[in-house]
């Protein structure tokens, strides 16, 4: 189910978009502010933002430009602003569409389906075998051989991380503020913890890691043999 996050303080505006997402068979949920929005962001990823620019802390602007810190996820700005400075400043920043209030529900939702089309045509979900491990990044499962492994949300966002960027280092940095948001980009030992957890359920030897391997003072590789 795609997960839609609502970003306006305007209760009603919340309201009507929650019901009709909610009844296309979306899930949703509302913050009318900038800094929940982020916090709901470090909490869960969202698939699609829908993003208003007139917020009363952080405006919209600020919180594109910190969304686009950490994250690539579909951002659609829906603003009464209808000035072009606004629109051009704001795809500039790194929105991926711009709806102009009042709009069109039939309209923001065909938006919303093209979003969502676009983010999965540009990274798809693959699934991976090494050796007698698959690694099933769509549907969140592994296995090794017949037998089912069991990781935790927070493990497959990290292992999913890892996988779609084989070969390369991922910096520690980076890894943080992908799977707990930008407020935890120092919080290294999260990541010991919990890639000590991913080797033992998925190393063959997890005391010599050869899928998941440390760069010492800078981050972790999925660097599989073969």
């Amino acid at each position: 189910m795609t997960f839609v996050l609502v970003v306006d303080d305007d209760p009603a505006i919340c309201r009507t978009l929650a019901i009709n997402l909610r009844a296309r068979d979306y899930e949703v949920e509302t913050a009318g502010d900038g800094r929940s929005a982020l916090q709901v962001v470090e909490e869960r990823m969202p698939d699609v933002v829908l993003l208003d620019l007139g917020l009363p802390d952080l405006d919209g602007i600020a919180v594109l430009t910190r969304l686009r810190t950490f994250t690539s996820v579909p951002v659609i700005v829906v603003s009464a602003r209808t000035g072009s400075d606004d629109k051009v400043e704001a795809l500039d920043l790194g929105a991926d569409d711009f709806i102009t209030k009042p709009f069109s529900i039939e309209e923001l939702l065909a938006r919303v389906r093209a979003a969502t089309r676009r983010a999965g045509a540009v990274e798809p979900a693959p699934c991976v075998r090494v050796g007698d491990l698959e690694l099933d990044l769509g549907d969140s499962r592994a296995r090794r051989g017949t037998e089912e492994v069991h990781l935790t949300p927070i493990e497959w966002r990290i292992v999913e991380h890892l996988v779609r960027r084989r070969g390369r280092l991922v910096r520690q940095t980076e890894l943080l503020q992908s799977v707990w948001g930008p407020s935890y980009e120092r919080q290294t030992n999260y990541l010991r913890v919990h890639l000590a957890s991913i080797r033992r359920k998925l190393e063959a030897d997890p005391s010599r890691p050869v899928l998941f391997v440390t760069e010492p003072g800078m981050g972790y590789r999925f660097a599989p043999q073969g």
